[in-house]
């Protein structure tokens, strides 16, 4: 945070103007991921079109955000309501970086956190639907833990620790309930996240994860009528991020009650 008062008032005003920018453009391709990712079409020579009409969308049609805010929400075409979602997941991107940014500073580690902030929201989105976590969403978290060790590759050691610790817990509640307990998706996405957290990060990632999954959950199962199968994904997927923003101040505080 510290480099950010270096930009001065003025330059930390363009920065954040220009990270909501790029955060609902970059948001607007995630929606793109959400829709198609489960039905394996092309994310990227199919033209964007209404999901009820087929109206294939023109560039004005396409603004993140205002678009959508212009149109009163509905296609101009066959005037039937887009999803809320897609306003949502651009806005959501947007403060996700912006937030990651505040915590980090400008640093390496900010750009490979903003990257699988977005990746998250997909996986996030799509587990919740679907109950299952595409492996090329953890793969493209994985490529990420592979950019943190070159960046810090002093301290790889604890990277691929971080890889191993949560994923080998969860793969053996996986071996012993036999698959009833959580999905080889979850293992997958610890593994992945391990190695660009580390061991620390991941395991508090974890945690978090599990506590946000025990509260919300019970909350929607008498909220929302759900039943107790639970998609673990969305719940460590708000784990690592607020890893990425609180992660080293709680981890600093924990360590220091150990401290004479």
């Amino acid at each position: 945070m510290s480099d950010l008062l270096l930009l001065g008032t003025n330059g930390i005003i363009v920065l954040f103007v220009l990270l909501f920018l790029f955060g609902i453009v970059i948001g607007s391709f995630l929606n793109v991921l959400i829709y198609r990712i489960p039905l394996k079409e092309d994310i990227a020579i199919e033209r964007s079109h209404c999901m009820h009409c087929g109206h294939v969308l023109s560039w004005y049609e396409l603004i993140p955000l205002f678009s959508y805010i212009i149109q009163g929400g509905k296609c101009r075409s066959c005037k039937k309501h887009i999803s809320i979602q897609y306003p949502l997941v651009e806005a959501l991107n947007a403060i996700l970086w912006m937030g990651v940014v505040c915590a980090n500073g400008l640093k390496i580690e900010t750009i490979l956190f903003c990257l699988c902030s977005s990746v998250l929201i997909v996986l996030a989105v799509i587990d919740e639907r679907t109950k299952e976590i595409p492996l090329p969403l953890n793969i493209a978290i994985f490529v990420l833990g592979i950019a943190r060790i070159c960046f810090d590759y002093t301290h790889w050691y604890e990277y691929v620790i971080g890889m191993l610790v949560v994923s080998g817990l969860f793969f053996l509640i996986v071996a012993l309930s036999k698959g009833r307990a959580m999905g080889m998706g979850d293992v997958k996405l610890m593994f992945a996240a391990g190695l660009l957290l580390g061991w620390k990060h991941i395991l508090l990632a974890m945690i978090l994860g599990c506590a946000l999954g025990s509260v919300i959950h019970l909350i929607r199962m008498r909220v929302q009528k759900k039943n107790s199968e639970l998609a673990f994904g969305p719940y460590l997927a708000m784990g690592i991020y607020l890893t990425f923003i609180v992660g080293q101040p709680i981890i600093n505080w924990y360590m220091g009650l150990f401290r004479v």
